[in-house]
């Protein structure tokens, strides 16, 4: 049997296959459909076993990367939703957070968003409910049924709730939604209490809202994906990634997408933490190039660092994510010179059409890539020699960066080269030193069409070695998503200063949620064995404004008690911002995860080959640009390499789906899983 994993990025869909009994795993891509993404994911299936002569039939389960909820925020193409929030805090959404989204000089310039939940289909329900969750004021039911009339009658698609104080006391919340669906059971709605039962209530309102708008365009989309697998008569077990890096099942991804906002960039980090551990490494700065844009994470220990807060677009959704930073760095970047004199790449991008230049699709400006054509960087073709470059074209799309800054087009080429590295350098330091890590502690993995052309200078300048080329970065994420466990969790806001806070009385709140984490995995029906409940908390000095989360055991609170969370808490807080306060330690929320562990089959070993890698060599007379001269650059193709082969730089590594550059000065070694390495040095 097999497992398949399908990652829809904006120009191609990757897949991924792997047969359960052995571990071998084979990749492939297609074109992506983004008018109906489940059609792209369709056609990768079927191709990818055509082309290996497996039957439909034999796929057992399939794991996808979406990113319908994304797009739909980010295009403006959400539901029409309703808001039903506690009378007095209507213009919740308008008020925010007084954010901007840079100094004071951009406040003249800033134009806040409109708000995903418009004024207009916003009601005020008459209800309070205290901070405690005492009720103030009793729900008056007949005003709020008659509101909800009013928004269906606006032709509202789906309706949120989200009441002041409901994380304390939901019973409001879900009386309100009871009588939604006395007046219509079709719509959907969306109770901020199953959303983020915590405090701070426009982050809760504005995440719930988010819900809702892409909770329509989901489920049309999972519809889409089921009518095409039943039509095909597959009975595959289907299962969406979650922004942290888990797994949902269908029922939950259609009525809780909010969660797979970063549903896409997820894989590629959790490929790169079970990579890096394969190889030893289990500190990875691992960054993902790809034609737009650059992905940068971290990985500690063998764990990504999980975001509590993300960004999907300018607006601050609260959903666990696995803690990803990107920036406008890719193969397609384009590079100008404006009035300063100073040289720029991206954040514009030449996009799949036209594309570089070099590509021989009509694009005319100087990307990135056309920038590593004119270095001999790249060789004569792509993608297995299905893709021609065309290197007049690029030197003369480079030409126009070479006149303004009066120099050659060898020496532009060189500063595209070197300053969209800089670019992602600063992103690496974003993940790293401004965490309280030291990148030279972390070894460097790349991933994406353009990150091996990259991986070996980036290397250079955050100190991260080996730098780390697994054997198909072209679609690691894929990859990642067949590593993914089932995934949930639960929490609520408990605060409570640490120097009166009753140990029996937290153990008790915990264990609640413990309950809720085993409910749902019987209902997921994951086997004893393979379940697994961790505990966080959120910890702060007392009244500052944000906290930090803290892994903790029950067996710790009961062997230690709560002062293990104060150290842990003053020990992270030194490690991020350099200090530490002798001051009051507040808890703020708990939480539970919930992980049912999926059979990973092993990726096999390959035998062991000899030192000399000569005999990958399919090009003995390539030249690439390297510190103001040309050097022999031998061109390897990595399918011919085998564990134990050394290659010293100059060197390029050709394959399908991406190409890796090695640098003079530094080693490439194959390891028994066809991972590259590369090491400054260059003795075999």
């Amino acid at each position: 049997m097999y497992r398949v994993a399908v990652d829809v990025g904006g120009t191609f869909t990757d897949v991924v296959l792997q047969n359960e009994s052995t571990g071998n795993i084979i990749g492939t891509k297609t074109p992506s459909t983004p008018s109906d993404q489940s059609i792209g994911l369709m056609k990768g299936i079927q191709k990818i076993c055509e082309e290996n002569d497996i039957e439909l039939s034999q796929i057992q389960s399939i794991m996808h990367g979406t990113t319908v909820a994304t797009n739909a925020v980010l295009e403006g193409k959400g539901a029409k939703v309703g808001l039903i929030t506690t009378e007095g805090f209507e213009q919740i959404l308008h008020v925010a957070r007084s954010w901007t989204p840079a100094p004071i000089s951009a406040w003249m310039g800033f134009i806040k968003p409109d708000p995903l939940a418009d004024l207009i289909y916003t009601r005020g329900a008459k209800e309070r409910i205290d901070a405690k969750g005492g009720v103030l004021t009793e729900l008056d039911e007949d005003q709020v049924r008659s509101e909800i009339k009013s928004l269906y009658e606006e032709g509202i698609e789906s309706l949120t709730v989200s009441l002041l104080n409901s994380y304390a006391n939901p019973t409001h919340e879900q009386r309100i939604r009871e009588i939604a669906e006395e007046i219509d059971p079709n719509i959907l709605v969306s109770i901020s209490y199953d959303i983020l039962p915590e405090f701070r209530e426009y982050e809760r309102t504005l995440t719930t809202v988010m819900n809702s708008y892409v909770r329509p365009p989901m489920q049309r989309y999972l519809t889409n994906i089921q009518n095409k697998l039943e039509d095909l008569k597959l009975n595959s077990r289907l299962s969406i990634v979650r922004s942290d890096g888990g797994l949902m099942s269908i029922p939950a991804a259609a009525s809780l997408p909010v969660h797979t906002m970063l549903s896409g960039p997820s894989g590629g980090v959790t490929a790169a933490a079970m990579i890096g551990s394969q190889t030893g490494n289990r500190n990875v700065i691992s960054f993902d190039m790809g034609g737009t844009s650059t992905d940068v994470s971290l990985t500690y220990d063998g764990t990504p660092r999980v975001s509590r807060e993300t960004k999907v677009g300018v607006f601050p959704v609260k959903s666990p994510s696995l803690e990803v930073v990107s920036i406008g760095a890719g193969g397609g970047s384009i590079a100008h010179v404006p009035p300063t004199g100073a040289l720029r790449v991206g954040p514009q991008s030449a996009g799949s059409e036209p594309g570089p230049a070099s590509y021989g699709s009509g694009g005319e400006d100087p990307t990135v890539t056309d920038a590593n054509v004119v270095l001999g960087y790249l060789p004569p073709s792509l993608v297995g020699g299905e893709m021609k470059l065309d290197v007049e074209a690029a030197e003369k799309a480079v030409q126009r960066v070479a006149e303004k800054l009066d120099t050659d087009i060898y020496h532009a080429a060189q500063g595209i080269y070197d300053i969209v590295n800089e670019n992602m350098y600063g992103a690496t330091r974003v993940v790293s030193v401004e965490k309280g890590y030291d990148p030279r502690e972390f070894s460097l993995l790349a991933l994406g069409g353009a990150g091996p052309l990259h991986a070996n200078a980036l290397g250079k300048l955050t100190g991260s070695f080996p730098v780390i080329l697994p054997p198909t970065p072209g679609v690691l994420s894929a990859l990642g998503f067949l590593q993914s466990d089932i995934r949930n969790e639960y929490s609520r806001t408990y605060i409570h200063k640490l120097s009166n806070l009753d140990r029996e009385n937290l153990i008790a709140a915990l264990n609640d949620l413990y309950l809720d984490c085993h409910s749902w995995l019987e209902q997921e029906k994951v086997e004893e064995d393979q379940r697994l409940i961790r505990f966080e908390v959120d910890v702060r000095y007392f009244r500052q404004g944000h906290e930090i989360p803290i892994k903790v055991t029950k067996e710790e609170l009961d062997n230690v008690g709560v002062s293990i969370l104060a150290e842990r808490f003053s020990s992270i807080h030194e490690q991020i911002y350099g200090f530490k306060m002798e001051v009051e330690v507040e808890l703020v929320n708990i939480r539970a995860i919930a992980i049912g562990k999926v059979a990973s089959p092993s990726i096999p070993m390959v035998g062991e080959g000899e030192v000399d890698a000569s005999g990958a060599i399919i090009d003995h007379e390539h030249k690439a640009f390297f510190n103001g001269e040309f050097k022999s650059t031998p061109i390897y193709e990595r399918n011919l390499l085998k564990p134990n082969n050394k290659i010293i730089g100059p060197a390029i590594i050709s394959q399908k789906d991406t190409t890796t550059l090695v640098l003079p000065g530094f080693t490439a070694a194959i390891d028994k899983n066809l991972n590259i390495l590369i090491e400054e040095g260059t003795s075999l």
